[in-house]
């Protein structure tokens, strides 16, 4: 059985989340939270809510417990990007990305595999 919770427009570039979520790829549901508890970015706590919603998922279509779910699957992909424009001298003007990404967590029972 598998679970899967998915957000989207998450504004911030997927490179800054990609570094928290191979972190916990493969992980305990359990030892996941625990490490994004403590993780010092703000990407951690994105990734720990998108992972609430995987566990209650799981937890309402399947009945199983948390203790025994693990990440199996986890990544983020780019999404659109924002164009803005920053003035500069001279009448000149800079381009600004501000780009979003969506991410996609699954955790499987580990008794099933």
């Amino acid at each position: 059985m598998e679970a899967k919770a998915r957000q989207t427009d998450i504004k911030m570039t997927a490179r800054k989340l990609r570094r928290v979520i191979n972190e916990v790829r493969g992980k305990a549901v359990k030892e996941a939270q625990d490490m994004l508890r403590f993780m010092p970015y703000f990407a951690a706590r994105v990734v720990e809510k998108n992972l609430k919603a995987a566990v209650a998922n799981a937890q309402e279509k399947y009945g199983v417990s948390a203790d025994a779910l693990k990440i199996s699957e986890i990544y983020a992909d780019e999404s659109t990007t924002y164009k803005r424009a920053r003035a500069r001298a001279q009448g000149r003007m800079y381009k600004r990305l501000k780009r979003t990404s969506h991410l996609t967590l699954k955790v499987s029972d580990t008794q099933s595999k």
